[in-house]
């Protein structure tokens, strides 16, 4: 799944997502082509298809292929036109469902760099980013490229619009891969230099879908911040990277937040309570099985938690923890401004090489799918009591590490209780 990107509207994204579908079906590809952009909605106009049905139909089981509509002269490639600005839909979830095989899927970005870019960039398994000559587009380009960089989203090229060859310098300025240059034409798709030119462009993705780079070692040991708990620990080599957020998800009855009381024997923590006053959590901690260190403890206010948390966040020293528990309080808000916290979360935890875990109780709210799209590592804690208390941690997603397949089987309160130095 590829996303076309740019920032600067009118750079022509449109275009370009049916033009590499098509090249990719003259290649022996089946290609699928879907609008994300539910504002501004026009790839079922450059297609010539209808307007329904929409992305806003995909739902996990789905046969997508049955909801898309071929395009003329290309039975290989078919498209799928935006939801409606009325419809309620998670465009990340709902691009998740779809199921690839041996097809490629494009999709066509909105503009700009707000939020309703992130849903289908982190959806996707790398971006193209789209740009004319121009200078103001060339620089909306480095902004995309810099977003899908925070997303940790492959940069697969740059592809230029609307221009015969490509400039020199933009050459030797952007340090990613130019697909090349689609010349202006009317109409630009059926023209025999704009079809070779994505000929081109996509041989280039098919080049590297089928010989991609060697896959980075993980870091040794002592390069990873240790989590405190040692099985976690142990699943991912010594501990998560420094500058990773973790998703910890689990029932209210489970005792997870013994999890996290437990993280916070490694390294100094701020400690984000959404619900329980400060007194409560340092009581909390300090009653607790689980052996735990002194964390800073701060209470975020009903009135407007997101504004204090990222002010707190903001100060958040080199090397340290940050827990936010439960997230839920912060999930419940605007979308909008929920993924600009998240935004500003990943950029701070990422310059101060920490480890940040939000904390979400069930049922989940209905912004939890952004804080699963933002989070390097989603783990999930199930916990049996009928043997007394013990859990089970399923890695649901790795964005940085290969993921671990086989659940991790923990009893916590024996270690907790060992590392306090008691009888088990």
């Amino acid at each position: 799944m590829i996303a076309i990107a740019g920032a600067k509207g009118g750079c022509g994204k449109t275009t370009a997502t049916l033009g590499l579908a098509q090249a990719f079906a003259r290649a022996g590809t089946p290609a699928l082509a879907v609008d994300a952009d539910r504002q501004l909605p026009n790839l079922h106009v450059t297609a010539d298809v209808e307007r329904e049905p929409t992305a806003s139909a995909l739902d996990e089981g789905t046969d997508v292929t049955a909801l898309a509509q071929q395009t003329a002269g290309s039975p290989s490639v078919g498209v799928l036109p935006a939801p409606k600005p009325a419809d309620t839909v998670d465009l990340g979830t709902a691009l998740g469902s779809i199921e690839q095989d041996s097809t490629a899927v494009f999709v066509d970005c909105p503009s700009g760099a707000g939020p309703d870019i992130v849903e289908p960039l982190s959806a996707a398994d790398g971006v193209v980013v789209v740009s004319t000559p121009t200078e103001r587009s060339l620089t909306a380009a480095e902004t995309t490229i810099d977003i899908a960089r925070r997303l940790e989203v492959p940069v697969e090229g740059l592809l230029l619009n609307q221009c015969d060859s490509v400039p020199a310098a933009v050459e030797s300025d952007f340090d990613v891969p130019v697909l090349g240059a689609v010349p202006e034409r009317e109409p630009p798709l059926p023209a025999e230099e704009a079809r070779t030119a994505f000929d081109r462009a996509a041989a280039h993705l098919l080049d590297s879908a089928t010989d991609p780079e060697p896959v980075a070692t993980a870091p040794d040991a002592e390069n990873r911040l240790s989590t405190g708990v040692d099985a976690l620990d142990r699943a991912f080599g010594g501990g998560f990277r420094p500058g990773t957020v973790v998703a910890l998800t689990a029932a209210p009855a489970s005792q997870s937040e013994l999890l996290l009381y437990e993280s916070t024997t490694e390294r100094g923590t701020l400690y984000l309570s959404t619900e329980r006053s400060e007194d409560t959590v340092r009581y909390a901690i300090e009653e607790s099985m689980a052996s735990a260190g002194s964390p800073t403890v701060r209470h975020l206010d009903a009135g407007n938690p997101l504004v204090k948390a990222e002010q707190l966040i903001s100060n958040l020293p080199e090397g340290a923890n940050l827990i936010v528990d439960p997230v839920d309080a912060l999930e419940r808000g605007d979308r909008a401004d929920y993924v600009s916290f998240l935004n500003a979360l990943v950029e701070h935890t990422r310059a101060t090489g920490s480890i940040a875990v939000l904390h979400g109780l069930d049922p989940a709210p209905a912004n939890r799918s952004a804080t699963a799209q933002f989070a390097d590592v989603v783990v999930r804690v199930d916990a049996d009591f009928e043997d007394g208390l013990t859990h089970e941690l399923r890695v649901e997603k790795s964005r940085r590490d290969e993921l671990p397949t086989d659940p991790v089987e923990i009893d916590l309160t024996t270690e907790a209780t060992l590392g306090r130095g008691g009888d088990t």
